[in-house]
Formats: structure tokens, sequence, C-alpha cells
């Protein structure tokens, strides 16, 4: 079993990554921490094989902790724990703070969890195609520092037309700015459950972008943008 260790300074965030952890075939949930402090404790504590690391903590930033860790678990020989930044920060210097250090990947909040399952998975077989290794191949090095061959453009899944989507991503495109599935529903005039559908499928192709809108209460607001 792997064991991951959640740092997340939003108590609901963590939960919902725990959650995700916990369902996934082969992991295991070491520990959830909130603060930078308690991060490295729990590192120190139960060595887990790799920590969802936020940036934004109330005590010290969460690259401060990736250095940390650095030395932190590699101390008496063995190696240091894996890193997998997770953080709403989008700044250049932070994502480059982030490689510089060590980390594995940078998701950038929000996501859907199919991409934190995802990483999770590439994880997994990394480490299980690196175990009991003298020598490597390049796939297997590519796998290790999350290098990702050039993919074809995903097929549509049942049900969906090339036609329809190509309506919907340029209703995307065409808006400038983000969109609900209600705005692309009406945009163009399709049901919103057929505009969420199309509108997933661009996201997991990559070529669209889901954002959140937090209002004052209620559930927070799912936005596209084009990103192709």
């Amino acid at each position: 079993m792997l064991s991951v260790l959640i740092v997340d300074d939003d108590a609901r965030v963590a939960r919902n990554h725990a959650d995700c952890v916990a369902a996934m075939p082969g992991f295991t949930v070491a520990g959830i921490a909130h603060t930078g402090g308690s991060a490295l404790e729990a590192v120190a504590a139960h060595r887990p094989d790799l920590v969802l690391l936020d940036l934004y903590l109330p005590d010290m930033s969460g690259l401060d902790v990736l250095h940390r860790l650095r030395t932190l678990t590699g101390a008496d020989d063995t190696p240091p724990v894996d890193v997998l930044v997770i953080s709403a920060l989008r700044d250049l210097d932070s994502v480059r703070a982030a490689m510089h250090g060590g980390a594995l990947y940078y998701l950038i909040k929000p996501f859907e969890l199919s991409a934190l399952r995802e990483q999770l998975e590439r994880f997994a077989t990394a480490r299980s195609k690196l175990s009991g290794l003298d020598q490597v191949t390049q796939h297997d090095v590519d796998s290790v520092f999350g290098v990702r061959r050039p993919a074809q453009r995903r097929e549509l899944p049942k049900g969906l037309t090339a036609e329809t989507a190509r309506l919907v991503a340029e209703t995307l495109r065409a808006a400038g700015t983000d969109l609900s599935a209600v705005e692309v529903a009406e945009r163009a005039g399709i049901a919103r459950v057929t505009a969420r559908r199309y509108l997933e499928y661009l996201c997991a192709d990559g070529r669209a972008e889901l954002r959140m809108r937090y209002g004052s209460a209620g559930r927070p607001e799912h936005r596209y943008r084009w990103q192709g």
C-alpha cells in the first residue's frame, strides 16, 4: 500500500482529497494536516510515500515545507518523500519554485477529482516499474519525471457527436471569457445537460478549463473557459 499525507488548510478540501485517495486501490491515507508545522511532524512520524501539498498554509509557505522535506526525510539515508503540489496559485514563479524544489507534478485548483486520480495512478505505476531495478529505460525515466508523451485527441465518448462537439467548442472559444453550462446551452441552442457533457469532454481533452465561482452561499458555480 502506498501511503499519502494530505496537507491543505481547508478542511473540506482536505477531506475530499483524502476520500479520493482512500478510494484508490493500493493507496491508504497516512493522515491529514492543515498547517506546515503539522505536515512536517506527520512526515517525520509516518514517513508517507507521497504528500499532497497545498502551497497556501496559515503558518508557512507550502514551498518552505517542500524545501524542508528534502532534508527531513533524508537524514537517515531514507529517500526524500515524493510531493505532488496542489494549489490555486497560478503565477509562474510558484510553479517554477515547486519544480525546482522537487515536486513531481503541479495541479492547479480547482480541478476534477479525475485529474488527481490520474496523477495517483501515474505515481503508483512509476513506483512499481522502478521497484528492484538496477537499470531503467527511457520510458521508465519519463514515468518518474512526469514527462507526458504527445497524446492523440481523445475519442468522443459514446453518445456524443463530432458536430455538436465542434459547436460547443466554437461557442466557448468565441465567448472570450468563462461561461456556465447554462450560458453555453443558451448560446449553442442545446440542452443544459447536453452542454455539460460536451464541456466535461472538452476539459478532459485539454481544450477547456474548469473554474469555480464561489458565491456568498450555496454550492460553487462551475465555469468553463476555452484553452485550446
